[in-house]
């Protein structure tokens, strides 16, 4: 913990420790972050928690899509450099948010369980009742997601798709106030975070759209030297998310794209076994490739395996996840980049950043 927190007093007169918390000042961000907040305090009473909220980037820019920044971090480099100026001691996430690579000296000490991770359909008021089939021809459904468009554009081809910016309640309130928009697309995780699960119309199932890799998780980033922190919020780790996660940040990162580009993906843990399936796109969603792998995550002896707190496995640290099964995960991601890769990836994915670029 840095030199600079201060130890207020407890009941007894006993300093009580002190952990600063940063977060984005969003409504939706601090509700995720009071709930890490409520966990820690549940588990760790004498802790003394402060909150710290601040405005990204992201959350300055809002006249331009998140596809055309062309910034990896854009909802985390501000909370990062408190972080690395000992100004919090950890920072709580959207897992989606934080980039497959993360800066030196930073590492995720905790994966939390994951909510429904699958993509909402808000209707504008007067089409209440209504689905993205049901929609009439030339209907404007509203987006900021490179990823949901490709998905929808092939699945809905009567419907037309427009960037809208802002957080969940901008958001809401361009769709609702204006006829802009029939319908928006939301993250279902953060409509119910929020309390608002009666405005969802429609979850999309995978084979409508395909979530974000990390959608619907939350995570605590801290610095990776922070032994005693790292080790506080460790135990917040849910360990089917972490493989989850794992297998998706791998083979994002494998296949090197980002926000620029439209990938997707699902998994699901099933009987000791982690299935993967992941995707990419053009930007019309007329080319794509989609396939399945699955691996394993039964570790042969738990007991006697002692996992090793420095390794991270793309960003993540999971010190009470067997790290036999973390291996199998991450590898299941980088397999399953490979194929995609081996069956034209890589060309889907050029030419979708390059017309991305040119818009």
């Amino acid at each position: 913990m840095s030199e600079e927190a201060k130890s207020p007093q407890d009941g007894n007169g006993k300093a009580s420790r002190v952990i600063r918390i940063g977060t984005r000042k969003s409504q939706l961000a601090r509700i995720q972050t009071d709930s890490v907040a409520d966990r820690l305090k549940e588990l760790y009473p004498d802790i003394h928690l402060e909150i710290v909220a601040m405005s990204t980037t992201g959350d300055k820019i809002l006249d331009t899509a998140l596809s055309k920044i062309g910034e990896k971090s854009l909802f985390t480099k501000e909370l990062e450099n408190a972080l690395e100026r000992n100004e919090v001691d950890l920072v709580v996430h959207s897992l989606k948010d934080l980039p497959t690579t993360l800066p030196p000296g930073f590492t995720i000490g905790a994966v939390l369980k994951r909510e429904n991770p699958h993509d909402a359909v808000v209707l504008h008021p007067q089409n209440v009742g209504k689905t993205l089939d049901s929609l009439p021809e030339n209907s404007v459904i509203g987006t900021s997601s490179l990823r949901r468009a490709a998905q929808l554009k092939k699945r809905f081809p009567h419907l037309k798709f427009n960037d809208i910016r802002g957080n969940l309640n901008t958001r809401l309130k361009k769709l609702d106030e204006k006829d802009d928009f029939a319908a928006i697309i939301l993250a279902a995780a953060g409509l119910r975070r929020m309390g608002w699960e009666n405005r969802i119309s429609q979850i999309l199932g995978p084979e409508d759209c395909m979530y974000a890799v990390g959608q619907g998780a939350l995570a605590v980033e801290v610095r990776a030297r922070d032994v005693d922190i790292l080790e506080m919020v460790s135990v917040l780790h849910d360990p089917d998310t972490v493989l989850r996660c794992i297998a998706e940040r791998a083979f994002l990162r494998h296949l090197e794209g980002g926000c620029s580009v439209p990938v997707a993906v699902h998994t699901q843990v099933k009987d000791s076994q982690l299935y993967l399936t992941g995707a990419v796109y053009s930007l019309d969603g007329s080319d794509s490739l989609k396939e399945t792998m699955q691996t394993s995550i039964t570790a042969n002896d738990k007991s006697s395996e002692e996992v090793d707190e420095r390794v991270q496995r793309v960003g993540v640290t999971a010190s009470k996840v067997p790290g036999e099964a973390q291996d199998r995960a991450e590898r299941l991601g980088v397999d399953l980049a490979n194929l995609l890769l081996s069956k034209g990836a890589k060309e889907i994915l050029t030419v979708a950043r390059q017309l991305n670029d040119a818009r």
